[in-house]
């Protein structure tokens, strides 16, 4: 007989108390298997659970990044100024030109990244890396496009080895507090090295919100922004442009202005960049001035929408009312402290 147990059920918080047989506990990794031996392998992570509860278990290290800045780092042996931003896959991305600095040689395994219609290939290595917590080895991957122009690379918060990290995004204020949000990855095979996000629902089925602070504007996919109108009384300007996404590539987006603020957490969106032929078309939705007859369908569509790709993008400009958002790796939650 053989017992799934969660990382959450076993973790560092139980100080090193020694398993029955002289056994070390696990540490906080993905779920692991325990054979049971009459039970009383069991019986141990059930009472070591209230354990913390007894003694006081020490809240986890916060690492601290202030929005905006960079973080000194060494990629194997060269150093190096990175990017940490929620914005960015959990995964580590360096530019071409570190690789080459760095000397990396590329692994049996390469990498791809779509945006929109275009294809960005890229290279892994494991690699000796050191983010400011100590080095480690671990796989990372380069494009000869970077994923942020202009800086050696980027990594979002679930690439930390820190378990809590909290961003800075202006000074404190009075009467602020807490918003908790539940945190998940990207889904899927591969979610984890895609980041880490909120996830709300809306129009009953969960959609994943990234929260990015490179950008300003909020962002969202055409199949969600078709959503959105249809249920937040949604309109889009007459507004074509080209707006910048990720590796230097550029899609178009126009603006949605919804009748109806959609709400995460404290967060209040009103206006939001769609892109209008990724993952969905938004050419369907009302335009502005619009009078539409109130029977009429805003946004149609051919048989039943896969709403796994609805993606929405959180940015600077709506987080103006928060000084500080927090990855809490262990709760699975994000907290947002705004007024």
């Amino acid at each position: 007989m053989r017992w799934r147990v969660s990382s959450a059920a076993v973790t560092p918080g139980h100080l090193g108390v020694p398993l029955p047989g002289g056994n070390q506990p696990h540490t906080c990794h993905d779920p692991v298997t325990i054979a049971d031996e009459t039970g009383q392998m069991i019986r141990y992570a059930i009472a070591t659970l209230a354990l913390p509860l007894l003694i006081g278990a020490a809240a986890p290290a916060e690492r601290v990044i202030t929005v905006g800045t960079l973080i000194s780092t060494k990629v194997g042996g060269q150093s190096a100024r990175i990017l940490v931003d929620p914005g960015a896959p959990s995964f580590a991305l360096m530019s071409g030109e570190l690789a080459t600095r760095a000397g990396l040689k590329a692994g049996p395994f390469g990498l791809n990244y779509l945006v929109g219609p275009v294809r960005v290939p890229g290279r892994t290595a494991v690699v000796r890396v050191d983010f400011g917590n100590g080095e480690e080895k671990k796989r990372i991957g380069w494009t000869e496009r970077p994923f942020v122009p202009g800086i050696d690379g980027s990594v979002g918060p679930g690439g930390l080895k820190d378990d809590v990290v909290r961003f800075v995004l202006r000074g404190a204020q009075a009467g602020e507090r807490d918003h908790v949000l539940p945190m998940v990855d990207g889904g899927g095979l591969l979610g984890g090295a895609a980041g880490l996000f909120a996830q709300v629902t809306i129009d009953g089925a969960p959609v994943r919100i990234r929260f990015d602070l490179r950008r300003r504007e909020n962002l969202t996919t055409a199949g969600l922004a078709g959503t959105l109108a249809r249920v937040q009384d949604g309109r889009l300007a007459d507004d074509r442009r080209l707006l910048p996404i990720v590796f230097g590539v550029e899609r178009p987006v126009r603006t949605l202005t919804l009748g109806r603020p959609l709400m995460i957490g404290p967060l209040a969106i009103t206006k939001i960049a769609a892109r209008t032929t990724d993952f969905g078309n938004a050419e369907g939705i009302a335009k502005d001035g619009d009078t539409p007859d109130p029977d009429e369908v805003i946004v149609t569509a051919k048989g039943q929408r896969d709403r796994r790709g609805d993606r929405l993008t959180v940015g600077l400009d709506t987080l103006q009312g928060c000084s500080s958002m927090t990855f809490d790796k262990l709760a699975k939650v994000i907290r947002l402290r705004c007024g």
